[in-house]
């Protein structure tokens, strides 16, 4: 049995460990999953914010050169007419203060002042942060007049330490590293030139005093200077280069009545336009904007963006409606500040993150950094689909194994059943023949002297006969049962013929054995059974009774029959010492015996309450046993009415 279990438990770990390995490797692919498909949606939504942006800046970079004015003088039809520029009125975006534009001299105008001059009440206190605001960018200049341009930050990814860096969710179908190079930047890559209308120049330069050179009262420069034209766009002094013929015919910059000298002037000209940039103005304001370029005169054009409003308004347009705030959490913060910048943090809260990722977007935005995190990260429907493979897995195992050594240890316990019992008939056959062999030895030598002692040595030889004939006749019932070769003579009758005849086999040894027999049948109860195989049934169970009971104050044995609603119930009770409560169900085992100090002076084969299980359930019954309230046990058979 020892090498046995050191055999399973070899299995066990053959077994386990391939199985174990695997489990625990499609748990880590499960988790990488996981990991990946959070980092793919976390992807999405910087994608969003960044493609936000990117609409923020193309909106902005397409805006006409000359749209930084309240009131634009535009050709139509023919004839000059006067429009209001779309950004006169107050922006709709919560995070824009306003728009301005920055001129060479340091003046400043914006759509918002009605012919650079007058602005409505409620818009005042607005119109003097934008000059205050300019009066700072002038203090920049000296800083932004030649900027290098910035390089795209190299995207952040950081995730939870555990997760190694394999394809996951996202990477198996689309590269995420090409998609991303192709939208690096935001808005134009490079500067870029377009040609604009003498009247957009006009447009451009009406606050610019400083524009106009040395005047001349009377001249074509003085008209000018009353519709505050550009001396480097007007100037007779402009390289021939700088000039280019008018590409519709019309739109001339002075009327047709000007002199020479105005009408010479060009029609359309060359702007140089620079991609958008930022501009810390405080630890509240940044200024976005794009340098206009004109006969090398810079004018900066753009909107005042307010810190804590944008962050607000990102947070809560592209995360807060998202089912993920409820288990991540957004962090934005404003970078490049000499103290630290400014910080919006929404969703869940979290206390050790499992997963994280970062981002700093492009240029002009490129003061922004957004980071995602989260503790825990949603489990997909493979996990629970997992965990109930390995459960069932994990039970059909340990059953599996556990069957395995409960069958495996049956058979251990049988064969040592077998071997006990070999050895058991060949002390129950050896010592009947031994007595048989002496006495009729004795007989043969003349020892009986009389015919009375004669006699008892054969009423001895006869008995031990009896008994070996018994035990011999229990192991080929045995063996025939095993071998479902026994024969049944199944036909109903009264159980009063049985348990006379039994009294009638049994009333010599319990005489001998100095017991007391009682039998109570039941007259007018009737059933089906084999009258043979009853008999035997009977006589096994009180021969075990007497066995086991010699040693009792009290030498009673109780057969008796009940019918009840859909079987018989015959009960064979005794006074004896009683079974040991963990062997009430094995005692009906093949070959099995208490291990006590009883059984082992007795005696026995261990096959006669074995033969009466298989008899009473062949039969179409049960049978169980269970101890007396008081001393002793009983036998109780069950069978069939029918």
């Amino acid at each position: 049995m020892k090498r046995l279990r050191w055999l399973i438990l070899l299995f066990t770990i053959a077994i386990a460990v391939p199985m174990a390995y695997v489990v625990v490797r499609t748990y880590h692919g499960v988790a990488q999953e996981e990991n990946a498909r959070m980092r793919f949606f976390a992807e999405a939504l910087f994608d969003t914010m960044e493609t936000a942006l990117a609409e923020r800046v193309e909106i902005e970079e397409n805006r006409p050169v000359d749209a930084y004015h309240h009131t634009l003088t535009v050709p139509q039809d023919g004839e000059d007419i006067q429009t209001t520029s779309p950004l006169a009125t107050p922006p709709s975006e919560p995070y824009i203060l306003g728009y301005l534009q920055n001129n060479p001299d340091g003046s400043f105008q914006t759509p918002l002042l009605v012919d650079g001059k007058t602005a409505p009440p409620a818009l005042q206190g607005a119109i003097r942060q934008l000059e205050d605001i300019n009066r700072q960018i002038n203090l920049h200049k000296g800083t932004i007049l030649t900027p290098s341009p910035k390089q795209p930050e190299t995207v952040k990814k950081t995730v939870a330490a555990k997760e190694e860096e394999e394809p996951g969710f996202a990477e198996k179908f689309i590269d995420l590293k090409r998609k991303r190079s192709s939208d690096v930047y935001l808005g134009r890559k490079s500067q870029r030139t377009q040609e604009i209308t003498s009247q957009q120049a006009l447009n451009i330069a009406r606050q610019d005093t400083s524009a106009f050179g040395e005047k001349k009262p009377g001249t074509a420069y003085e008209r000018a200077a009353a519709s505050s034209a550009p001396a480097a766009v007007l100037s007779p002094r402009a390289a021939p280069a700088e000039r280019t013929a008018s590409l519709s015919g019309k739109g001339s910059a002075v009327e047709a009545d000007a002199p020479a000298e105005a009408r010479d002037l060009p029609a359309r000209f060359q702007a140089e336009l620079a991609p958008l940039q930022s501009l810390f103005i405080n630890t509240e304001l940044i200024f976005i904007y794009r340098r206009v370029a004109i006969n090398q005169r810079i004018y900066r054009q753009g909107f005042i963006l307010e810190i804590q409003p944008f962050l607000n308004y990102m947070a809560e347009r592209h995360f807060t409606p998202q089912p993920m705030a409820r288990f991540a959490r957004l962090h934005l913060q404003i970078t490049g500040l000499d103290n630290p910048g400014t910080i919006v943090e929404v969703g869940a809260a979290i206390k050790q993150a499992q997963f994280s990722l970062e981002r700093r977007f492009p240029a002009p935005f490129d003061f922004l950094e957004a980071r995602l995190a989260s503790d825990q990260i949603p489990t997909m429907t493979t996990r629970q689909t997992l965990n109930i493979i390995v459960g069932v897995l994990a039970a059909v195992f340990l059953f599996g194994l556990g069957a395995i050594y409960r069958s495996a240890h049956a058979m251990a316990e049988l064969s040592d059943r077998r071997a006990r019992f070999v050895a058991s008939v060949t002390h129950e056959l050896k010592t009947p023949l031994t007595n048989i062999r002496m006495y009729v030895e004795m007989l043969a030598q003349g020892i009986a002297r009389d015919t009375a002692r004669e006699q008892d040595y054969l009423r001895v030889v006869g008995s031990e006969s009896a008994r070996l004939s018994g035990l011999i006749n229990n192991v080929l019932e045995l063996s025939r049962l095993e071998k479902k070769q026994r024969q049944f003579d199944m036909r109903p009758g009264s159980f009063q013929e049985v348990m006379e005849e039994v009294r009638d086999v049994m009333a010599e040894k319990v005489r001998q054995e100095k017991f007391t027999l009682t039998m109570t049948p039941s007259h007018d109860l009737e059933f089906t059974y084999d009258r043979e195989v009853m008999v035997q049934i009977l006589i096994n169970l009180i021969e075990n009774s007497i066995k086991f009971g010699r040693q009792s104050a009290t030498r009673q044995i109780t057969v008796t029959v009940e019918g009840l609603e859909d079987h018989v119930a015959i009960r064979v009770s005794d006074t004896g010492p009683g079974i040991a409560r963990h062997a009430l169900k094995k005692i009906f085992d093949d070959f099995y015996r208490v291990e006590d100090a009883l059984t082992r002076t007795t005696g026995g084969t261990g096959i006669g309450l074995s033969l009466v299980k298989k008899f009473a359930m062949a039969m179409g019954g049960s049978v169980k046993a269970a101890n007396n309230d008081g001393p002793g046990c009983t036998i109780t058979l069950r069978m069939p009415r029918t």
